[in-house]
């Protein structure tokens, strides 16, 4: 009798060799061809996709961390005005992944999407460059004064904004991407995998500890023309380093549109609101075949919650009899629970978003509340007050190691989790540090007005006579909070995410940031509405010494907390993910 699988030296068979020699999540190689564990993903691929993000995050944080001093000092804006554009900036830069995600979902691919965004992000740095150094493009400045013209406005939003729509392509794949270089069938690479988040995020603060060092002294002493410029050789750098490592990694196919799958379920539940979902899940429509109908995507298992979205996949009579039926009316388990998947984030989602707004206080409020205050150190050097967001990314750091070789170790042993905490328990713990965060701006700021108002230095232009390293806790302790909530996101998001919507999914968690700058944007315009009334000063003066910062940061705190109690109820409810 003919054997039914073709054997090799030593016993084993072909078919087995060939699936420890490939890998097993649908990765192909550069070339489209089956992605061979031996010679690419894991550890190997990473330095060249880590390098690149390095270089991306130093010349996003190059421009983002001292914007507000380049609103104020050359656009002549006030501070209202300034925190507002920058913090609108920012939350685009949040929002267009969105569209990016999109595109490297439905059609380019993550690794394509990448280099193409890319080139938008260097357009857009040049011309920044370029409007702060070319005569008639660069505001006119005389005796410590600047003036810009609506043209040379225009032209520098113009290039802020190419650079949000590059950086929308680079963000929500460049994390994915790097994941994707680890097969989750194979446990000694899922392991790695939950590690690599860490050490993603670790680059992201390397290149803000340069950016917000380096580069803000350079703005501050040099000019902006080489504060501009540098960004845009090392995202030249990043693209370069990005290309190198190609023969190396591994490709996760694009899957199609994720909005049309799940406007087919959303049609096809609507259409069969009639019929009955059958007891028995196993009756659900399912293709056959070990792989998904969706490309790039495994199966996934039947959730209870959502019934009605099963009314998706009840095959009548009618589906049965035609060959292929409409995935208009009929749509497979998987197609589905796809759609269950987003919807089970969303709550989450939305929890995320006061912990963004307390984060975006590092480039807004922090940096107006370091101006203030005396920065000199020595007879020679003054700190730029923006600078000292590098005890933020100091803190991270150091912390990420001791998370990952020390905290997750110590954990496992008590919690029995292979990676110390759930990711919601590590979210969890991020959005406490976060209130206390705020408490400590608020306490400095408190104990700022006093001395203030002890040495009457109300309208004054000189500097309070309290050092600006009261303000290293609160930039430090944010730091921690990042530690569990921002980089548990990143990983939540990547493992419960359907398999070809990643991109999209962690698109949609870098969306917490931008509606978290936006809600920052409008506690700033309603808090100075309010408080400025029948001429009063407010919180917001253009003179903070008149101000209440400290009111501000309680404000946020106690946000915080009613955010953290949400939290706590989402978090009890949500059903994970399963893969078949």
């Amino acid at each position: 009798m003919e054997a039914s699988v073709s054997q090799i030296p030593g016993g084993g068979s072909l078919e087995a060799d060939n699936e420890d020699k490939y890998t097993r999540d649908g990765t192909t190689d550069f070339r489209g061809n089956p992605a061979v564990k031996e010679s690419t993903g894991r550890w190997r691929a990473c330095p060249y996709i880590l390098a690149n993000e390095c270089c991306e995050r130093l010349a996003f944080y190059g421009l983002s961390t001292n914007l507000i001093s380049y609103m104020e000092d050359i656009l002549n804006q006030g501070n209202a005005t300034a925190s507002n554009n920058v913090t609108n900036w920012s939350g685009a830069c949040y929002i267009t992944p969105l569209l990016g995600a999109f595109i490297a979902d439905s059609y380019l691919g993550r690794f394509w999407s990448i280099a193409s965004f890319m080139i938008i992000y260097i357009i857009g740095l040049t011309l920044l460059t370029m409007s702060a150094s070319i005569k008639g493009l660069k505001p006119s400045c005389h005796d410590n004064e600047c003036h810009s013209t609506a043209p040379q406005n225009a032209v520098v939003f113009l290039a802020l904004y190419l650079i949000a729509l590059g950086t929308g392509g680079i963000k929500p794949c460049v994390s994915s991407f790097g994941a994707d270089q680890f097969d989750e069938s194979d446990e000694s690479e899922k392991k790695s995998k939950s590690s690599f988040f860490n050490w993603f995020y670790f680059s992201i603060k390397i290149g803000s500890l340069v950016a917000s060092s380096v580069l803000v002294w350079v703005q501050t002493n040099k000019g902006w023309d080489w504060g501009f410029g540098i960004p845009a050789v090392v995202m030249v750098i990043a693209v370069v380093s990005f290309v190198l490592g190609s023969p190396l990694y591994r490709h996760q196919k694009a899957g199609g549109s994720p909005l049309t799958r799940i406007a087919q379920v959303l049609v096809a539940s609507i259409k069969q609101y009639r019929e009955n979902v059958p007891d028995d899940k196993s009756l659900l429509y399912e293709v056959t075949d070990k792989e998904s109908a969706i490309e790039g995507s495994r199966k996934l298992e039947h959730t209870e919650k959502l019934k009605f979205l099963d009314k998706a996949a009840i095959e009548t009579e009618k589906d049965k009899i035609n060959s292929q039926p409409s995935p208009w009316r009929l749509c497979t388990v998987t197609q589905v629970e796809e759609l269950k998947s987003i919807i089970y984030l969303l709550p989450i989602w939305a929890t995320g978003v006061v912990f963004s707004t307390v984060y975006s206080q590092m480039s807004t409020v922090f940096v107006l509340q370091g101006k203030k205050m005396e920065r000199h150190v020595g007879p020679h050097f003054q700190i730029p007050a923006a600078s000292l967001s590098m005890m933020n990314t100091i803190s991270v750091i150091i912390l990420v190691p001791v998370y990952d070789k020390i905290i997750v170790p110590i954990a496992r042993k008590f919690t029995g989790n292979e990676r110390g905490f759930t990711q919601l328990t590590r979210m969890g713990i991020g959005l406490v540090i976060s209130i206390i965060a705020m408490l400590a701006a608020g306490i400095v700021e408190a104990i700022r007005l006093r001395i203030v108002a002890r040495d009457n230095l109300y309208d004054s232009k000189d500097f309070v006579p309290m050092s600006i390293f009261w303000q290293a806790p609160q930039y430090f302790i944010v730091g921690t909070a990042e530690v569990f909530a921002f980089i548990g996101q990143m990983e939540f998001y990547y493992d419960q995410a359907p398999d070809a919507m990643r991109s999209m999914c962690s698109a949609l968690a870098l969306t917490t940031d931008a509606l978290g700058n936006y809600l920052s944007t409008l506690l700033v315009t309603v808090v100075t509405s309010i408080t400025a009334r029948n001429g009063k000063l407010g919180w917001f003066p253009d003179d903070l010494n008149r101000g209440h910062l400290d009111y501000f940061f309680w404000l946020l705190a106690v946000l915080s907390l009613l955010n953290f109690g949400v939290y706590l109820l989402i978090a009890k409810w949500y059903t994970y993910k399963k893969t078949t």
